[in-house]
Order: C-alpha cells, then sequence, then structure tokens
C-alpha cells in the first residue's frame, strides 16, 4: 500500500519535497500564532505577547492576549485546520474535486440543529448546549444521508446525489425557522450561519483541541486506503482495501471534524473546498501528505480571514465567513469551468 501510495510520483523526491513544504506551513502557523495577538487597534510586538503569554506583562496587554486575541487565532487555526482535513478526506471518498463537508449535509445538518437550539430553547436552555446540538444534528444528517445512499455498498455518485438533496432539505429548514423567529432569534442566527470567531475562548481550543490532534493521525492511517480507491472500487478490493469500512471511517471522521469546526465558529464555508486544492498544488497528490497540508492550510486561509475581519474594518468586527465566501465562491466557480468535462 505504501508503495501505491508514493509511486506515482516518485519516492525519493516527493518525500524531499513534502517534508520541506510541511516545514514551511508549520512554520508558517507557528508565525501566525505570534502575528494574530500582535495586531489589532492596540499593536503588540512579539516580546510584549510572549511577556503576556508568560504572565508577566503589563495588565492591560495581558489581558487583550490571554482573553481575546490569543484564543481567537488559535481557535482561527483549529477550524481551519478541521474543515481542511474534512473537506480532503471527502474529496477524496467521493472522488470529487468540488466536493465539500456540506456536500452530504454536514454544515446544514449543524445549521438545523444549531438554529433549532436558538429558536427552541432560547432563554430555557444555556447556551453553552449550542455546540452539542450543532455536532449531533452533523451526525444525525450525515447518518441519514450515508443510510439513504447504502445499496449493497455506498458509491461516491450515490453519496453526492443524496448529499446535495439533503442539503437542499436543511436549507430550506433553516430558513424557515428563522422566518418564523423572533428578531433577536434571526439575528443571532444569521451570525452565526456566516460564520464568526468573534468571541472565541479557552473553552472553545479545549473543546476542539483532542478532536484535532485524536481524528487527524485516525485520517492518516488510512491515507494508503484513499490513495488506492482513487483507482476506482474493483481495483481498490483487489489490492485488499475494505472499501466499505474504510469509507464509513473517513466518512465519519470527516463529519466529526467538520461538526466539531462548525459548532465552535458557525457555518463558515469553502474552507473545507479551497485548501485541499492549495495543498495539492503544493504537495502532489498523495493523500498522506495533503491531509496534513490540507490542516495547515486550512488553520492558515481561515486565521487570514478572521485577521482581516477584525482590522480592515475596525471597530465593526465583520464575520470571517464573509472573506472566505469572497475568495471560496469565485474558486468554486473556477473549479466548476476548469472541471466542465468531467461531468
Amino acid at each position: 500500500m505504501k508503495r501505491l501510495g508514493n509511486a506515482p510520483l516518485g519516492t525519493f523526491s516527493l518525500k524531499t519535497r513534502t517534508n520541506r513544504v510541511l516545514l514551511l506551513l508549520f512554520l508558517a502557523a507557528v508565525a501566525a500564532c505570534m502575528l494574530g495577538p500582535s495586531l489589532g487597534n492596540t499593536m503588540l510586538s512579539p516580546l510584549e505577547v510572549i511577556r503576556a503569554m508568560a504572565g508577566d506583562g503589563e495588565g492591560a496587554n495581558e489581558f487583550i492576549v490571554m482573553n481575546s486575541r490569543m484564543p481567537r487565532t488559535l481557535v482561527s487555526i483549529l477550524v481551519g485546520a478541521a474543515l481542511g482535513v474534512s473537506g480532503a478526506l471527502l474529496q477524496g471518498v467521493v472522488r470529487n474535486p468540488l466536493a465539500a463537508p456540506d456536500i452530504i449535509g454536514v454544515t446544514g445538518g449543524a445549521s438545523v440543529a444549531a438554529v433549532a437550539f436558538l429558536t427552541y430553547t432560547s432563554g430555557s436552555v444555556s447556551i453553552g448546549w449550542l455546540p452539542g446540538a450543532a455536532v449531533t444534528g452533523a451526525l444525525v444528517v450525515a447518518s441519514l444521508t450515508y443510510s439513504l445512499a447504502w445499496k449493497k455498498g455506498v458509491t461516491p455518485i450515490r453519496l453526492v446525489l443524496i448529499g446535495i438533496g439533503i442539503a437542499a432539505v436543511m436549507s430550506a429548514l433553516t430558513t424557515f425557522m428563522i422566518v418564523v423567529s423572533s428578531k433577536v432569534t434571526a439575528s443571532s442566527a444569521y451570525l452565526w450561519l456566516t460564520g464568526s470567531i468573534y468571541g472565541a475562548s479557552w473553552e472553545d481550543i479545549f473543546a476542539m483541541l483532542p478532536v484535532v490532534l485524536v481524528l487527524t493521525p485516525a485520517a492518516l492511517l488510512l491515507a494508503g486506503s484513499l490513495n488506492a480507491q482513487q483507482f476506482g472500487d474493483d481495483t481498490a478490493s483487489g489490492l485488499g482495501v475494505r472499501i466499505q469500512v474504510h469509507r464509513f471511517i473517513l466518512l465519519f471522521i470527516s463529519v466529526v471534524l467538520a461538526g466539531t469546526a462548525v459548532a465552535a465558529a458557525g457555518a463558515i464555508g469553502f474552507v473545507g473546498l479551497i485548501a485541499p486544492h492549495i495543498a495539492r498544488t503544493l504537495i502532489g497528490r498523495t493523500f498522506g501528505p495533503v491531509i496534513a497540508a490540507s490542516a495547515f492550510v486550512g488553520g492558515l486561509l481561515l486565521f487570514g480571514a478572521d485577521l482581516a475581519a477584525r482590522t480592515i474594518f475596525y471597530p465593526v468586527d465583520v464575520p470571517a465567513g464573509v472573506f472566505t465566501a469572497a475568495v471560496g465562491a469565485p474558486f468554486f466557480l473556477f473549479l466548476l469551468y476548469r472541471n466542465r468535462n468531467h461531468f
């Protein structure tokens, strides 16, 4: 399986280039962790950021770094990483470059659950249960999609077609609930649906970090199976890949990563679509490196979007989802045009 994954691009040159690109992406993520807390209405030097993190800075600087900018920076990177890996897995499983976490209704399911929570439990249940509702909605809808797509196994084309239909139904339900809800609830729901890192906290980081640290390596363990599946189900089965088992596990990992990301930051779009394409451009098409690179690229994309959201139009804090959509929508149209002969 290892030979199969590395053969198309050449073992030695791929390994050298891969290591270099991944190292650069890692260093860029580290730099983002220092740059994010430094930039804002009050500019801080990297030394001031380090001192604030160590508890040795000025009171105001320490408050800005530890209570606002650092949590926001880390949450944006973790959310982007989760969406990037989720998108890479979906594109591999369905063998479609236009696949994204919402292609099987993941984002739609999380959105319906979150809006329903805001609409029908407002004031009676703690808002702290919102992330749990969003993740549950994502899992329920993804399970429904998978069940409806099952017919002696799940094929990529059935999964895509049913996923598109389920996503449309979820969108209609979300719109209906917003229309019938109060103005206050509708406003909160619209903000959540746009996607924003505003108000990120250390609790969000502690909730997301274990998910990303556990499920990303789990996805990497199945990268060889994804490489084999690109040659078709029959060929992959002939190579000893347990297609349906691996496909279910990969989809489950993708759904949980996307659902957790949506729960933390709302329905941020297009990161899961864009990040894997950039990763493949930088690093080749072998899924092990692509999954790792997609995590870094996704994190950096959302970090950049959120940084722009909170600095360009200050004091207005624009939702980061506005910036990802502004970049992602034209990118999606470009991909659609480039792959027009394959559909």
